[in-house]
C-alpha cells in the first residue's frame, strides 16, 4: 500500500468515526446557532495558527453561511512573519482579552473555538472570558491529544473542559497519523480534513433548520455561476447587521 493509499484509508475511516460519534453534537451546535441567529445574535469562529484555517473555511465561501464571522487575530494566522511567532503568542492568555475586546462579540452570541491540543493560553482564556460575557462557547478539538497534555493556562484547564459544547475531531495524539518506515516520527495531519468536514456539516445543518422553519437559508452561491454575484450581494445586504468581515 502506498503512503497515499494509507492516508486516504485512514482519513476515510476517521471521518466515519467522527460521523458515528459526533453527529449529534454537530446537530446540537447547529440548533444553538439557529436559535442565536433568530434571536438577533451573531456567530463567530476562531483558531490560532493552523487552527485558524477553519475560521477561513467557515466564511465567505460557496455553500457557507453568510452570517458566519471569522476572528482573524493579528499574529495568530499563518500570514504572520515569522510564522513561528504564532507559537509563542498563542500561549499568552492575556492576549485573548485583547482579541475579544477588538471584535463586536457579546452576550447572546455564539463563539466556536478550534484548537487541536486545547492546551494553550489564548483559546482557553478566550472560552473562559467569553462565558463570563454571556457568549455561548463551542470547541472543536482533539480530546485524545488534549487529555494526554497538560494545560498551559493558569487555571490548569484545557479547552474541552471549559466550553459549553465540545466536538471531538477524533484524531490521534500529535495529529500526524501516518508512520513512515525508517523515520521515527509520523506525517500527514488529519485535523484540517476532519475539521473542515465538521464545519461544513454544521453549515448544512443550520441551513436545513432555516428551511424547516420556512426561511431562506443565509448561504452563499458561487460567484462563478450565473446570478451568483447578484444573489450574494443581496444576502450581504440583508444580513449586514450580523456580519463583521465587511469592515
Amino acid at each position: 500500500m502506498t503512503y497515499t493509499e494509507k492516508y486516504f484509508d485512514h482519513v476515510t475511516k476517521l471521518l466515519g468515526v467522527v460521523l458515528e460519534t459526533q453527529q449529534d453534537t454537530i446537530r446540537a451546535l447547529a440548533r444553538k446557532a439557529f436559535e442565536v441567529s433568530q434571536a438577533g445574535g451573531r456567530l463567530f469562529i476562531f483558531g490560532c495558527s493552523h487552527a485558524s484555517i477553519l475560521a477561513q473555511e467557515a466564511f465567505y465561501r460557496t455553500g457557507g453561511l453568510v452570517i458566519m464571522n471569522p476572528i482573524m487575530a493579528k499574529g495568530l494566522t499563518l500570514e504572520t512573519v515569522p510564522v513561528t511567532a504564532t507559537t509563542a503568542l498563542e500561549r499568552k492568555p492575556e492576549y485573548a482579552l485583547e482579541i475579544l475586546d477588538s471584535v463586536p462579540v457579546g452576550a447572546g452570541d455564539l463563539l466556536i473555538i478550534h484548537s487541536v491540543s486545547g492546551r494553550n493560553g489564548v483559546p482557553v482564556e478566550m472560552a473562559l472570558e467569553a462565558k463570563r460575557r454571556g457568549i455561548f462557547t463551542a470547541a472543536i478539538t482533539n480530546v485524545t491529544t488534549s487529555s494526554a497534555s497538560s494545560s498551559r493556562h493558569p487555571s490548569g484547564k484545557r479547552l474541552f473542559e471549559v466550553c459549553d459544547l465540545v466536538i471531538d475531531n477524533c484524531g490521534c495524539v500529535g495529529d500526524a497519523a501516518i508512520p513512515i518506515e525508517g523515520f521515527r516520527g509520523k506525517t500527514a495531519a488529519t485535523s484540517t480534513v476532519t475539521g473542515a468536514a465538521i464545519v461544513n456539516a454544521f453549515c448544512a445543518e443550520v441551513a436545513g433548520l432555516y428551511v424547516e422553519h420556512g426561511l431562506e437559508p443565509p448561504v452563499f452561491m458561487s460567484a462563478n455561476v450565473d446570478g451568483g454575484d447578484a444573489y450574494n450581494e443581496a444576502m450581504l445586504e440583508r444580513y449586514k447587521d450580523r456580519i463583521t468581515y465587511q469592515g
